[in-house]
Formats: structure tokens, C-alpha cells, sequence
């Protein structure tokens, strides 16, 4: 099983609220046709969730954040997602919608509602799931990052790989000359945080990707832009990006 996370940045323009990138969405439908191992894809928020989580201050955190903002982040969530189904299915993939809530307790995941995800991409359908805000539980609710449910599905699916779909080539050691780190085996790059988005940018991405490392599970950031590369990396041909390598025991 191959485990996909599509960017906020990649699906929609985070400079623009509520803009999505249908044309990059579908480049990347198109070469995920090429792939014949299972599926599971999670996509972020961009310019729909992160948009309204900022504006109504809304974090990872669980606390009492105004109700009006969590149902218009949830709502928003709702149609990227759509969005992003219907170019599935117009490129005649199936995909088979599936909101955080259908497996989180809290912050917690299910486990065998998580299982269930493999028996469905085993099936020939492609489990879509995505960031959003979630209820907690004494009033409170919290922003699930679409990272944070990549580490959450690995840990209980043990995919062979998963991919990072990005705006960037992969992680940069210098951001003025953009020189690619093309390979981590359990080092913590440290990033600098991007106050704007409010699940932490690219220092979630790197945290979570470390952490799925960690569990022996190679992990690839790619450059969507250029969805090849991600065919590239599952098919095991030159890859271009950067990968953390799965530790293994033994």
C-alpha cells in the first residue's frame, strides 16, 4: 500500500483564499493512474481550512474556539474535498471519501476503523481523508493536520512508502540557493516555522515524516508540480527529492 499526502500548497493557491488548482490536481490524478498498488491519499487544507483556521485563530491545540469558525472550517474542508473526488472520478478513479471523524476519537485514532482503510483500497476504491477541525470533547475542538494523519495511518497500516506531495523540489539545506538535501537517515533538520500556517508548515512535515521514518517506513517529499516524480518514487526509478530512510531493525 502506497500512502499519498497532496500539500495544502499544491492543490490550492495559498495566496488567494478559496482557490483551488484544478489543473495540478488533475496532472496528478493522471500519473496516479499509473500506478497497480493500493492507495490511500490525504490532502491538506491550503487556501480553504488554513484560510478560515487563521482568520478565526484556530490551532493544533485542543481549546474552546468559536463555533461559528470550526463549522466554517469544516465546511470549507468539505469542498476541497469535493473538489478533489470529482476530478477523481472524472478521471474514472474511484474514490471513496472518508472524513477524519470516521476514524478519531478525540485525538485519538481507531484502530480497526484505520484497518479498515486497507480492505477498501484493497478493494479497488482510493480512501481520500483530509485535515480538519475535529471536536474534542468538554467544548473543545482542535485543527487535525493532514500531516498528523499521515503519521496516525502509518503507525497502524504500515505502508510500504509514503510521499509528500509539495510546492518544492523536496527539503532544502539553503533556502537562497535551494541546495537539496536528496537523502536523511534519522537526522532532525531543523526548520524555521512559518507563523502563517497554523498545522506548521514545513516543520510538521518534517517532524511527521521523521517520526514515520522512524517506524521503518522510507518517506518521500516530491515536487507535485511535477507528479512524474512521484511514479518515479513509488516505481523505484531515479528519484528526484528528497527521501528520509526508514530505519531498520537490524
Amino acid at each position: 500500500m502506497i500512502l499519498i499526502k497532496l500539500g495544502g500548497s499544491i492543490i490550492t493557491n495559498k495566496e488567494k483564499p478559496l482557490s483551488p488548482r484544478k489543473k495540478t490536481i488533475e496532472n496528478i490524478v493522471k500519473y496516479l493512474k499509473k500506478i497497480d498498488e493500493p492507495l490511500a491519499i490525504v490532502h491538506g487544507g491550503g487556501s480553504f481550512g488554513h484560510y478560515w483556521s487563521v482568520k478565526y485563530d484556530m490551532h493544533t491545540k485542543p481549546m474552546k474556539y468559536n463555533t461559528h469558525g470550526v463549522s466554517i472550517v469544516k465546511n470549507s474542508m468539505i469542498e476541497l474535498n469535493k473538489i478533489i473526488l470529482d476530478i477523481f472520478l472524472k478521471n474514472k478513479l474511484n474514490p471513496y471519501c472518508l472524513p477524519p471523524t470516521d476514524f478519531m476519537s478525540g485525538d485519538k485514532p481507531i484502530t480497526n476503523k484505520i484497518k479498515e482503510i486497507e480492505k477498501i483500497a484493497n478493494a479497488g476504491l482510493i480512501p481520500i481523508t483530509f485535515g480538519d477541525a475535529l471536536w474534542y470533547g468538554h467544548k473543545k475542538t482542535y485543527i487535525l493536520s493532514g500531516d498528523k494523519i499521515m503519521t496516525h495511518l502509518s503507525k497502524i497500516l504500515k505502508p510500504r512508502l509514503c510521499i509528500f506531495a509539495l510546492n518544492e523540489d523536496g527539503l532544502y539545506s539553503d533556502l537562497k540557493s535551494k541546495k537539496l538535501i536528496h537523502e536523511l537517515k534519522g537526522e532532525n533538520p531543523i526548520i524555521s516555522k512559518n507563523n502563517m500556517d497554523v498545522t506548521g508548515g514545513m516543520t510538521r512535515k518534517v517532524e511527521e515524516a521523521t517520526n514515520i521514518s522512524k517506524m521503518g517506513m522510507d518517506v518521500f517529499f516530491v515536487n507535485g508540480n511535477k507528479p512524474e516524480r512521484i511514479v518515479k518514487a513509488i516505481k523505484n526509478r531515479k528519484f528526484e527529492g528528497t527521501v528520509f530512510r526508514g530505519k531498520r531493525n537490524g
